[in-house]
């Protein structure tokens, strides 16, 4: 599948994928939230399960997750939801830094997102 193809999914496709949902469970899953598989897939699992479940066997961002699959955020935050439900994957948050940690300044964080847009 070629990155254009990534960027014009078919909407029946996403329908189906989702069951018709279109708004995950109220969960704390964000684009850092690590994923983690707690166990393999079973027969007859949908073919996204299966591959996410394979995906996480080491923790891996949800962020990179919806790249692997070449599916929209919105979505894979759904399929991470019914696995979270039924304890196929556990998710957590990075660790936050130290309060003592030396972060960079605003005006350098400001320069850096500046540069990024302008990729």
């Amino acid at each position: 599948m070629s990155r254009e193809d990534l960027h014009r999914e078919d909407p029946d496709r996403l329908y189906t994928v989702t069951g018709g949902r279109s708004r995950a469970n109220e969960s704390a899953l964000d684009l850092v939230t690590l994923i983690v598989s707690e166990g393999d897939p079973v027969p007859g699992m949908q073919s996204e399960h299966v591959r996410i479940l394979h995906l996480c066997r080491h923790p891996t961002a949800m962020v990179e997750v919806a790249s692997e699959l070449g599916l929209p955020v919105s979505v894979v935050k759904i399929l991470l939801c019914d696995l979270l439900d039924t304890g196929r994957v556990s998710a957590r948050h990075p660790s936050s830094a130290p309060v003592d940690t030396d972060l960079p300044d605003l005006e350098t964080l400001k320069q850096v997102l500046v540069g990024l847009k302008k990729l």
